[in-house]
């Protein structure tokens, strides 16, 4: 039984209390948290486990296997570093770290330590975005063209961070996760509407070494939510609605096929393929239930995270070459 203890009970903590305290192979014994009424949230539902406000005293405990990070992200690198110092196990809210130095430092200590460093990338581990990745895998959808996602909604404005670290981080693990090649450079624009606070709305283009793009539009300022995300390939393309209730991924038999024939230079070297659509089954489980349970197999057997440290480095350097991009008013900031 893999005993957790959890450091910070706001937005986040009570999702991550939950789904360890209800997959196979954990518990959690402990929460931190500054505010009493916070705590007070976690006796009235929880009465076993143990409460307090001073984090040390989680990481002294001897009893205590794991630590489960889900504080605001200035604070990530100083919890996830003094937990792995005290010989525990690390699942750390994304991002990893406020910078590449600090996340390259979490890694190099986890592996000293011989201790299990994994990042909360939630969207890795749903049914959706699972499934993109196999069809991309076996090719289904032929050549990737392009990735377009659009993420907005009215709130949650940050203080400590910008909209592409809040929201955009998101898209960009499953980017880093579906498609095959890496990103090689960056393009950021954005902007602040509120005087004093970082960015509430981002446009952010990756390019690769092949022939394809991704962009990603994140907005903490519009009267809708919306989580909308198309891919197109030479084959097929997907429409991934993660609001969608039961039909979250749809296949669309759908796109252009260029002519090669000799004839073709006197005629449309394009012509239009409409097939069929969609909606292949889903796995149902919650995400967070999914990333629990791995989480624990990777203590357990000694297995490396899907999404390890190596994994939420590779998001900081996208995020730190798109800031430079927006300070830059779009430059093209390679990775």
């Amino acid at each position: 039984m893999i005993r957790v203890g959890v450091i910070g009970y706001g937005y986040w903590g009570p999702n991550l209390v939950r789904n360890f305290m209800e997959a196979q192979g954990s518990t959690v014994v402990a929460v931190c948290d500054l505010k009493p009424e916070r705590l007070a949230m976690v006796q009235n539902r929880y009465p076993s486990i143990r409460t307090l406000t001073n984090w040390r005293e989680l990481l002294n405990d001897p009893d205590i296997d794991a630590i489960a990070v889900a504080t605001p992200v200035s604070s990530h690198f100083e919890l996830a570093m003094a937990a792995l110092a005290a010989n525990k196990h690390v699942l750390v809210e994304k991002p990893l770290a406020s910078t590449c130095e600090q996340a390259l430092q979490l890694i190099d200590e986890a592996a000293r330590r011989q201790r299990v460093l994994m990042v909360d990338h939630t969207f890795v581990y749903t049914g959706a975005v699972r499934k993109i990745r196999e069809l991309i895998a076996s090719n289904a959808l032929g050549e990737i063209y392009y990735y377009d996602a659009v993420r907005v909604n009215l709130g949650l404005f940050q203080h400590d961070v910008n909209v592409i670290w809040d929201l955009a981080i998101h898209d960009l693990s499953i980017i880093d996760y579906v498609l095959p090649s890496r990103a090689v450079a960056v393009s950021a624009t954005g902007i602040s509407n509120i005087p004093g606070q970082p960015e509430n709305v981002a446009y952010i283009t990756l390019f690769f070494a092949n022939p394809q793009i991704a962009h990603v539009h994140v907005n903490w300022l519009t009267p809708v939510k919306v989580r909308h995300t198309l891919i197109g390939g030479s084959e097929k393309m997907i429409l991934y609605d993660d609001l969608e209730p039961s039909e979250k991924v749809k296949i669309y038999d759908r796109g252009v096929t260029v002519s090669q024939s000799p004839e073709a230079v006197y005629e449309m070297l394009v012509s239009y393929r409409s097939g069929d659509m969609w909606a292949p089954r889903l796995d149902a489980t919650e995400a967070l239930l999914t990333e629990a349970l791995h989480f624990i197999d990777c203590i357990n057997n000694g297995t490396k995270p899907e999404t390890d440290g190596q994994a939420g480095l590779r998001l900081i350097q996208i995020v730190e070459a798109a800031e430079r991009s927006l300070r830059a008013r779009g430059k093209l900031i390679e990775i």
